[in-house]
């Protein structure tokens, strides 16, 4: 099996690495960056490479790759960016242009950008199509996007991402948007056989319901432990008993309107998955940074009275239970929300692995 080095830009956790590496094709992480110190002690626990801890801005020469993966930061487009000031939201929505220096220098066989859906209905996003087909380094490039799902790949979670994937081009790859799109799904109803969706169930299965740990520390094999428990108070205990298995607050409201919070009382409209319950039978919701809130989305257990605990967040991203990560409670906490699902990243190394294969081969023969 041949190498393919990757570098993995605005890094994370290294959910991205984490995939390319699961697919068994090849791909070896040699460097990344990430400006986190948390996310990025964790990448280099994990891969045993090389991480730049700090700005790309200041990073003046990448390492050699022949894939380059990666999501900018995605709060300048995203909706849950929106109360942040002008600024911060343009210097947010410029770091993808430094994405795009790395492609140029390195010159890679194939890169791959992740962010929110709303990225790809961005002027930023049509810039960087117009620079594909203008730009001399990008031009020899094949390209395909879309929004991806998560559950459809095997993970248990509705988590929908914006995906570009360049392959540079060969034989019957031609250059432009001619890359084939999407990558094959595993599971749903279009997936080979119509596999059914993992649900929450199956993520947690062989979980204890009412963990005994507080905060991170080791299990009895000297292994991390993420499935640990927060000690609400008796009030909180109270309203989580009022809602049902895929309920939120409006059912708290119905049946315990004593104990229902102001905010709530006065606003009889709005989202439905704050204070909401998981279904066993699903997948989850979208698991973000503050999973450990219940009062910030559909983030409680399917029938324990408490939030799900970060272990069970892992799992919904489908990260391995051997899969360490660095840092307090609360920054664990945003490297499992930000990370992407390490088996949609595998989904989409295949996907790109077969189409260097096939730009290759093809100018071959």
């Amino acid at each position: 099996m041949r190498e393919l080095r990757t570098l993995d830009l605005f890094a994370g956790a290294g959910g991205l690495s984490l995939g390319f590496e699961l697919a068994g094709v090849g791909f070896r992480p040699t460097f990344a960056v990430e400006i986190d110190e948390a996310a990025a002690s964790t990448y280099k626990r994990h891969f045993g490479t090389p991480v730049y801890a700090g700005p790309i801005e200041d990073l003046e020469e990448f390492e050699p790759a022949e894939v380059i993966i990666g999501g900018p930061p995605c709060q300048g487009f995203s909706p849950l960016g929106r109360d942040r000031d002008d600024a911060s939201r343009a210097e947010m929505n410029e770091l993808w242009r430094h994405y795009l220096r790395a492609v140029r220098q390195v010159k890679p066989k194939a890169f791959v950008i992740e962010n929110v859906p709303e990225f790809q209905r961005s002027a930023q996003f049509a810039h960087l199509l117009q620079l594909m087909a203008t730009d001399e380094d990008l031009s020899p490039y094949s390209y395909g996007f879309g929004v991806l799902n998560a559950a459809d790949y095997g993970v248990p979670q509705r988590r929908r991402r914006g995906i570009f994937v360049a392959v540079r081009a060969g034989g019957d790859l031609e250059t432009g948007p001619n890359l084939p799109w999407p990558p094959r799904p595993t599971n749903g109803p279009d997936s080979p056989g119509a596999i059914p969706y993992r649900t929450v169930r199956q993520a947690f299965e062989g979980l204890e319901p009412m963990p005994e740990a507080t905060d991170v520390g080791l299990d009895d094999e000297n292994r991390q432990n993420l499935h640990f428990r927060r000690q609400p108070r008796p009030m909180s205990i109270e309203r989580y008993m009022a809602i049902p298995e895929g309920g939120n607050r409006f059912d708290l409201a119905r049946n315990r309107w004593d104990i229902t919070p102001d905010c709530w009382r006065n606003k009889p409209t709005g989202t439905t998955d704050v204070m909401g319950r998981l279904w066993w039978d699903r997948p989850s919701v979208t698991i973000r940074t503050e999973f450990f809130k219940p009062e910030k989305g559909r983030y409680l257990h399917p029938d324990e009275h408490r939030p799900i605990t970060h272990r069970e967040a892992t799992r919904i991203q489908s990260f391995p239970d051997s899969f360490e990560f660095d840092g307090t409670k609360t920054e664990i906490a945003r490297q499992i929300g930000n990370a992407v699902p390490p088996l949609l990243a595998k989904a989409i190394a295949l996907h790109v692995f077969e189409q260097i294969e096939r730009a290759e081969s093809s100018s071959k023969s």
